[in-house]
């Protein structure tokens, strides 16, 4: 008797030497088959469905690595939690009996995984709240320049606390010159920071990912040089005391200091830049980073295309605390329309952006009305919901059908979320 055709599958892989552990795939997983130890994040192949939803969000594509297997032989998490590479596609031999069918669906990974993402893309939108591609005008980004084995050296060219003094909120803008080395950016891309020194386990640190405060021609105009708006983190989600590894190298950092960087990162929260193209901006505390480098983008422009209106909703716990107050403060009316949403302020009812946008429902629901209009929202991931929440509320209390608008911000590349 013949033997049996042997079960061939498509493993999905995270490459440990590109992921940057920004725990996007974890969060985005609509089955949780991807977790994480504190070297490296790894799918669960008895889990994963290939339903795609993880690939589109990772900013630096090491999501994006399929190995095809026999399925008895599958990569185990144990397997993948020890490795520092990814390992080569073994060659798998297919019985001479097998159907010329049978054998191309198991050893051609494009067709398998083409087929599948062709089945399965619907599931993926469905699976995150904006869109996973650029405006239709947005400039063409590069990526992955540089990797964790040839990190580019950046100098700190300054380092200016940007939050009052007293305050338990100490955000510091950061200003990194790269030199005569390429490093181009754009407005709502990433780069990854590699801090010196190990981990508990004499490992060395992994990267961590900021968003770029800073326009596509340089913080200072003709500079090769980019910003950062980075908090100091002292206590974790629940309160207790803990010194982030990342953050407080870097809000120490002095003038000359240098500081190894890859990236840089993003392929979707990229800003329109056709004439006439609106901007709703939501965002809270460190969020601003993107969209302070997009409304400098535009500043810059003024006279020179790429008009059209801003819209700023900012949220912190109080105006102290709130990043950037003072420059924001200083842009005319007529250029940027802001909302400073505070929900700490002593004496004060506690008002976040969700808030701030439902009192602004008319001049909002304009801007969604106008197929120009692109909205980004940036901040700490509980805040999507709110969000979504408000923009319904005005479109239904507007006469707009917010599930076919929704649908067309998300399709047309109109409607961004990053949060963590």
């Amino acid at each position: 008797m013949n033997a049996p055709h042997p079960d061939v599958i498509q493993q999905h892989l995270i490459d440990p030497e590109i992921c940057i552990r920004c725990n996007t795939c974890e969060e985005t997983c609509p089955v949780d088959a991807i977790t994480h130890d504190s070297r490296n994040y790894v799918v669960d192949a008895d889990k994963c469905n290939l339903c795609m939803a993880c690939v589109p969000p990772c900013p630096t594509g090491s999501i994006d690595n399929w190995r095809s297997v026999i399925r008895l032989e599958a990569y185990s998490t144990e397997d993948q939690l020890g490795w520092d590479e990814l390992p080569p596609q073994k060659s798998i031999e297919v019985p001479a009996d097998a159907s010329a069918a049978d054998a191309a669906e198991s050893v051609s990974g494009d067709v398998a995984i083409e087929t599948r993402k062709g089945q399965t893309s619907v599931v993926a939108a469905a699976a995150v709240p904006g869109a996973q591609v650029p405006p239709w005008s947005a400039a063409h980004p590069y990526v992955n320049l540089y990797g964790l084995r040839n990190p580019i050296t950046a100098t700190v060219a300054g380092n200016v606390r940007v939050t009052e003094l007293g305050t338990e909120s100490d955000t510091h803008h950061i200003v990194l010159d790269f030199a005569s080395l390429p490093f181009p950016v754009l407005e709502g891309q990433s780069l990854g920071i590699l801090p010196p020194g190990v981990d508990a386990n004499g490992r060395a640190h992994h990267a961590r990912q900021y968003s770029i405060a800073s326009p596509r021609d340089g913080e200072r105009p003709g500079y090769n040089n980019v910003s950062l708006t980075v908090k100091r983190v002292l206590v974790d989600h629940d309160g207790q005391p803990v010194r982030g590894v990342a953050s407080n190298y870097l809000c120490d950092l002095k003038k000359g200091d240098t500081v190894q960087v890859i990236g840089p990162f993003g392929t979707s929260f990229l800003m329109p830049n056709h004439e006439g193209s609106n901007l709703i901006m939501v965002c809270t505390g460190t969020g601003s980073a993107p969209m302070r480098a997009m409304t400098e983008r535009r500043r810059r422009q003024i006279g020179k295309g790429e008009s059209g209106r801003l819209m700023l909703f900012f949220g912190a716990r109080t105006q102290q605390e709130l990043p950037y107050f003072g420059p924001l403060l200083k842009l005319p009316r007529d250029f940027i329309d802001i909302e400073f949403a505070y929900s700490r302020m002593p004496d004060q009812p506690r008002r976040y952006v969700q808030d701030a946008m439902r009192e602004r429902a008319a001049d909002v629901a304009q801007l969604l009305r106008d197929p120009n209009t692109c909205l980004y929202v940036c901040g700490l991931k509980g805040m999507e919901s709110g969000v979504l929440e408000a923009l319904r509320d005005i479109a239904l209390g507007q006469d707009i059908d917010w599930p076919v608008l929704h649908e067309q911000l998300k399709s047309q590349g109109r409607l961004h979320f990053e949060t963590y």
